[in-house]
Parts: structure tokens; sequence; C-alpha cells
């Protein structure tokens, strides 16, 4: 159980918006110390600004989370400032769409490394650093928070390469959470799966490298509706960053690994389970919107 946050330090990806930069201001006004990291240094800015005028103490890094060197200078320069943080939360995160065959290799390279290279960066740069921290300090306490999606509980189809991503994100928060319990009762983990909600992850593509770009590219069908499915999903999502951060704060404060921004939506997963504990093929994902179906169909086949 944590309850204390005042002059704790926090490190956060992908800060310049969505629900990093709405657990930084949730930070800032508990107190506590403010390592902000972000691609998009403009957003990264402005968020350091803000913290900043409310009070808290930040450091700021531009930084690709899926680039090993740019995370072990977040975990260098945290360390030399703060010492070891209390809290990691690897949120940065990028959404593609599309027919899983018409995926391109850089699209594949891009969303695994960042929603999960830049995870598992996080979690090997910081959890020995936090481990050593309460191995000197029994009343040191630590929580890891990582930002998979209910992506990473079902399977919706034209979305395989971010479905991928955030189940791989799922195992390792999962596992990471056992590893911890069998040396330490000071450090604990939770994995953060939000359903549709407005944060800007829709149009991630502006941050995607040159070098992971395809030269003369041109969206395929399942791909333009993949982007235009998910920017009425996003946008039109009821339940706001602000209210998944707090979420999460709750969540730390009783140790409690799964996170949900929307629970009535575990029916869906409650399904998947049983089609894998019955032996069943996939239950069609539209069987209660049957129209939805029909619609995407439609549009694919063109």
């Amino acid at each position: 159980m944590i309850s204390d946050f005042k002059s704790k330090t926090a490190v956060l990806t992908g800060a310049g918006s969505g629900f990093g930069l709405e657990c930084a201001r949730i930070g800032a006004k508990l107190g506590m110390n403010l390592v902000l990291a972000d691609v998009q240094q403009d957003a990264l800015d402005r968020t350091a600004a803000e913290m900043r005028t409310a009070g808290a103490t930040v450091l700021t890094l531009r930084v690709d989370v899926s680039k090993a060197d740019q995370m072990q200078a977040l975990a260098d320069a945290t360390f030399a400032r703060f010492g070891a943080p209390h809290f990691v939360f690897n949120n940065a995160g990028v959404g593609a769409g599309g027919l899983i065959w018409e995926n391109s290799l850089e699209d594949w390279n891009w969303v695994l490394g960042v929603n999960v290279m830049g995870v598992v960066h996080g979690v090997r740069l910081f959890t020995p650093m936090m481990l050593d921290a309460a191995r000197a300090d029994p009343g040191y306490q630590g929580h890891i928070v990582n930002t998979a999606s209910m992506a990473g509980l079902l399977n919706a189809p034209n979305m395989g390469i971010y479905n991928v991503s955030k189940h791989a994100v799922v195992s390792l928060s999962e596992t990471l959470y056992q590893d911890l319990a069998l040396v330490t009762e000071q450090i604990s983990a939770s994995v953060l799966c939000p359903f549709f909600v407005p944060t800007g992850i829709n149009q991630s593509h502006r941050n995607r490298p040159e070098e992971l770009k395809v030269s003369g590219f041109k969206p395929t069908q399942s791909q333009l509706i993949g982007q235009a499915m998910s920017d009425k999903a996003v946008g039109s999502g009821k339940v706001s960053a602000a209210e998944v951060a707090q979420m999460v704060f709750d969540a730390i404060a009783v140790n409690q690994f799964y996170i949900y921004s929307h629970p009535k939506a575990i029916g869906s997963v409650q399904t998947r389970l049983d089609d894998v504990l019955q032996t069943r093929n996939p239950t069609d994902p539209f069987a209660h919107k049957p129209e939805l179906g029909v619609e995407l169909r439609r549009a694919l086949m063109g």
C-alpha cells in the first residue's frame, strides 16, 4: 500500500500528451519530482512548463523509447538528479491499423519498437535501480505501471500490429509482477488497459521517424479504414485521459494490478477466454452489432 507520494520521483514516458501528461499533472499536485520524457519536443516543453508553474521539480529529456541508448541516457539522468525513482510509467505508445499482411516491415519495426521495446527498456533499466534502493532502505516503496490496452486482452480485426504489441505488454507486465514478488515486497507493478480514450494516439503517425517511413507510401484501403475507425472511436471516447490517470494513482495506492478504463469491456475478454477454454473458433467481434461487420467487409471487398 502506497499512500504518500510527496517528494517521491516519477519517470513518465509519453509525457507530452494523453495519459503521460495527465499523470504528470496529478504528480505535480501531489508534490512529486517529475522526470518527463517524450519524442515530441514542443509537447514536452509545454508539459514541463506547466508542471514547473504548478510547483513541481522537473527534469526533461527528449527520448525515442525504442532506442536503447536514449533510454539509457534517461535512466542515467534520472539517477544523477534524483537517485532511484519510486515510480516508472512506461506509457509511450503508437497505433497503426490495417489488415495484418498489408503492414510493411517498417510498420512492424515502428510499432513494436515503441510499444514493446519502449516498455522493455523501461523495465530492464529502472527495475534494478529500484531494487537496489529497496535493499538499501527498508522504507522505500516503488511501483511500475506499463500502459497496454484492451487490445492486449482482445484481438479486434484490422489492427493486428497494435494487438500484437499490446498483448506483449500485458505478458511482460504479468511476468514482471510475478518476478518482483519473488524477490521483494517493496516494489510491485500494474498494467493499464484502456479502451477508447481521447489521448491523441490515433494521430501518433505525426512522430514516426523518417527512417521508418516508406518512400512513396500510399495507404491501402484497410489502412485508411483503420485510421478512420481509430479517429472516430478515440475521438468519441466518453472517459477522459484525466479520469484514467486518477484510476492509475488509485490503483498504485492499493497495489491493484489490472487497471481498466471501461470495466464493461471485460465481457468481450470473457468471451475470448471462453473461446480458448472451449477450443472453439474465435467469436465474431461484431456479433453484438452485425451491421458494423457487414459495413467493414463491404468496404474491404470494395
